[in-house]
């Protein structure tokens, strides 16, 4: 029952990801070891994942590629942009998430993928020290180079389509300013006034894979595509856009266990979280501005599950604390603690305690390769603007603050809205309720 109005997969994909850093090389590095029949992509729900389509005695559970056409592993093609110089295989050797036997049997091919150089602005990442830049007089300028860059990439690739998405550090803290974000008129103008205040390298970037017809994914809490000019940039050129901050460790446990207290009417007098991680994602956080825009990213998951005004007796004053602390031996092994005081009958007290011994990027390749996919397919179903059936993925997922909307933290209902529009693509009814 294949939905007639989706286009097919046909022809290669090429994803171009923004920073080669640890992410990115495990990413790769598991696509191409798992194309080539020697790993396994665990924890990808593209891969993995079946939905149940139909009721009754028409009941079945597929996965993801037997509703919808999805892009096959084979027909990825993969290009990067990076201010270091190393090619995936160095990049990967260097980040040391994986062992060396796990990345030599596709050293060639890693070898191949040589990043260009980035649009880079040392002030939104004033931790960050690498020279492959590029030499751009203003944020216009930025556009245009990297609009080219996608054009070649793709023609001499032979891709039938791009998808790009961020995968580098975390910038600093950009607010919403109406003048410059509002309007997409006001936006582009500021970019030809080199407006590096209000203009982040990364919005860059976003501009240019939705002018050159590509989605754009944001996996860095970054404000990027989270203005208005971007949602109007993004229905003029009819392209999905989603974001932000990928989903691994510990907002994914919140998600999760947040609905378990709140499902079971227990209060919350608070939530301590904090962090040690030494990548260099740990190195750009420990900078307190750049720190900001991830601890906006992270506060907002809870406030959405445990509704004060929902449940007053239950989620009234609760404190909510998030904290990274940069620890560079533990590397790319984070280690995630939360500390959860409730209280139940009659308002005793108690205590939940988490502790989350994490790999940031062997979580993370995999929700890079469904918000890749997952971004072409609706790129091809013709959706376009914010794809909030992706919140899943994502730890401050997108919407329109401009109207009464509320985001949807709650991991389950996340998941329903995932299910929901891969049911809808493939032709099939859409039919779970998000109570």
């Amino acid at each position: 029952m294949n939905n007639q109005n989706v286009k097919p997969a046909e022809g290669k994909l090429g994803i171009m990801v923004v920073g080669l850093g640890a992410v990115t090389s495990t990413f790769m590095t598991g696509v191409l070891m798992a194309r080539k029949g020697l790993t396994k992509p665990v924890g990808s729900m593209t891969q993995y994942d079946k939905i149940r389509v139909g009721k009754g005695a028409d009941k079945k559970y597929l996965p993801y590629s037997e509703i919808v056409p999805l892009t096959k592993l084979d027909d990825i093609v993969f290009g990067a942009w990076d201010v270091y110089p190393a090619d995936a295989y160095r990049s990967a050797m260097y980040c040391e998430v994986l062992k060396e036997k796990d990345i030599n049997p596709v050293k060639d091919e890693l070898e191949k993928i040589v990043p260009m150089k980035a649009a880079f602005d040392k002030n939104f990442a004033k931790r960050l020290d690498g020279d492959n830049v590029k030499d751009c007089k203003t944020r216009w300028e930025m556009v245009e180079a990297l609009r080219e860059d996608i054009r070649r990439f793709k023609a001499e690739n032979n891709c039938a389509r791009i998808v790009v998405a961020w995968a580098a550090s975390t910038e600093i803290y950009v607010p919403v300013y109406e003048p410059v974000h509002g309007t997409l008129a006001a936006f582009e103008q500021a970019m030809k006034d080199n407006d590096t205040e209000h203009i982040a390298p990364s919005m860059c970037y976003a501009y240019a894979a939705l002018a050159e017809g590509a989605p754009f994914i944001m996996g860095a809490p970054n404000t990027t595509v989270d203005i208005p000019a971007m949602w109007e940039l993004a229905e003029k050129t009819r392209m999905p856009i989603a974001g932000k901050d990928f989903k691994t460790g510990q907002t994914l446990v919140k998600s999760g266990f947040a609905p378990i207290i709140g499902t079971r009417c227990l209060g919350l007098n608070g939530w301590f979280s904090t962090n040690i991680l030494g990548n260099r994602d740990g190195l750009v956080l420990d900078e307190p501005e750049n720190f900001r825009t991830k601890e906006v990213s992270k506060l907002s998951t809870l406030e959405s599950i445990l509704v004060p005004e929902a449940q007053p007796d239950l989620y009234t004053d609760y404190y909510h604390k998030v904290r990274i602390n940069y620890y560079p031996p533990r590397n790319d092994d984070k280690e995630g603690w939360d500390n959860i005081d409730i209280f139940g009958w009659m308002g005793y007290p108690m205590q939940i305690k988490i502790n989350f011994l994490c790999r940031d990027s062997i979580l993370a390749a995999p929700l890079l390769l469904d918000l890749c996919l997952l971004s072409d397919l609706a790129a091809r179903a013709g959706r376009y603007g914010i794809q909030r059936f992706l919140s899943f993925y994502l730890k401050s997922p997108m919407y329109d603050y401009r109207t009464d909307e509320v985001p949807v933290n709650h991991l389950f209902q996340q998941y329903t809205m995932l299910k929901n529009a891969i049911r809808e693509m493939g032709g099939y009814e859409a039919d779970e309720e998000i109570d």
